[in-house]
């Protein structure tokens, strides 16, 4: 921001010292200072708009629109001698000259950076991600989990997945664990990446920004977030939370698991094996394919049989969802899945 007010300032002392020698007279210093600075607002947005365009674009742009302005000049320098009597039409002749092949030489290159970059092989690295990328920030808690990797593979999720250095840091530091279990995950984390990293049609990249004054890796993938204008992919529900207070779209997997669940209703009828025995007297305990707990009641005494029950109710939880159940009246026609004979 002070180099950009200095630019301005700078700009107006330009204008005031030469705008009235331009003119021969010393009455337009105001004018001059006016000058100055709009040319520097001028110079200062656009410098904000080629901000935000790839380095690419702008390169080839810029190629092509000193092509465009050299082209319009051989050709003002043929036609040239065809205006002499008139040097009103000339001006306007190689002023139209050159403002339409210099455009067009513009937007020609600028395509051809995009088709350059279409025709770049899978797997090359990308440029540093802007906002206008749906970009998407992956946390610890959703690469140790490894299914971010099964939904990449599906095609649901596009864009740039972008990997903070200081995620990466905290996977090595848990792969390192003297903790067997801690290092089992923070390895299989880091095989997920590799996974990830090695699909065709998925983006990574590996960013360097770091934010020395938070000391939280939570509040660093907020602050990246909105930095990037980018969306966090998390399974991790404290962060789940912190990113939608301070207004960053959060995409939870264990939300849409639950979401991609059976709907189950109550009356319908299931059947079930039944695990252990529950918290309360003579429940039993069971478990669907997902994972879904299912509280069956009086179902101790068929504990490590397959039984028929009616669901009563569902219950639906920030930890997933729970079905109630009771028997069906013939479950006593239980049976042993694994019995002999």
């Amino acid at each position: 921001m002070l180099l950009r007010i200095l630019i301005v300032i700078a700009g107006a002392s330009i204008g005031y010292y030469l705008f009235p020698k331009v003119l021969e007279t010393g009455e337009f210093h105001i004018l001059g200072v006016l000058a100055g600075v709009f040319i520097s607002v001028i110079a200062l947005g656009l410098e904000s708009i080629l901000r935000r365009v790839p380095t690419r674009t702008v390169f080839f742009g810029m190629l092509g629109l000193g092509v465009g302005v050299i082209v319009a000049g051989l050709i003002n320098l043929i036609t040239g001698p065809l205006f002499l009597g008139d040097t009103a039409v000339l001006l306007v002749w190689q002023s139209t000259t050159v403002l339409i092949l210099g455009y067009l030489g513009l937007i020609y290159g600028s395509r051809m950076a995009e088709e350059f970059h279409k025709q770049q092989k899978p797997g090359e690295a990308t440029e540093v991600p802007t906002i206008e990328r749906n970009n998407k920030i992956l946390d610890t808690s959703v690469i140790i989990d490894g299914r971010i990797a099964d939904l990449c593979e599906t095609g649901f999720l596009e864009g740039i997945f972008i990997i903070p250095q200081f995620i990466l840091q905290e996977l090595q530091h848990i792969a390192d664990s003297p903790d067997s279990l801690k290092r089992a995950r923070g390895r299989r984390g880091l095989d997920i990446l590799h996974r990830i990293q090695n699909m065709v049609d998925i983006k990574v990249k590996i960013v360097e920004d770091d934010f020395p004054n938070i000391k939280q890796v939570d509040s660093k993938i907020v602050a990246l977030a909105k930095k990037l204008d980018a969306k966090v992919v998390t399974n991790d529900l404290n962060l789940n939370k912190v990113a939608g207070l301070q207004g960053v779209t959060v995409l939870n997997i264990n939300e849409l698991s639950n979401a991609l669940k059976p709907v189950v209703l109550p009356g319908e009828t299931m059947r079930v094996f039944v695990l252990k025995e529950g918290k309360e007297s003579g429940q039993g305990v069971a478990y669907l394919d997902d994972g879904t707990m299912i509280v069956v009641d009086d179902a101790r005494k068929f504990i490590g049989k397959n039984v028929d029950v009616i669901v009563t109710s569902v219950l639906q939880t920030t930890a997933g969802r729970m079905i109630f159940t009771r028997l069906r009246e013939d479950s006593d026609k239980a049976d042993y899945p694994y019995a002999r004979g």
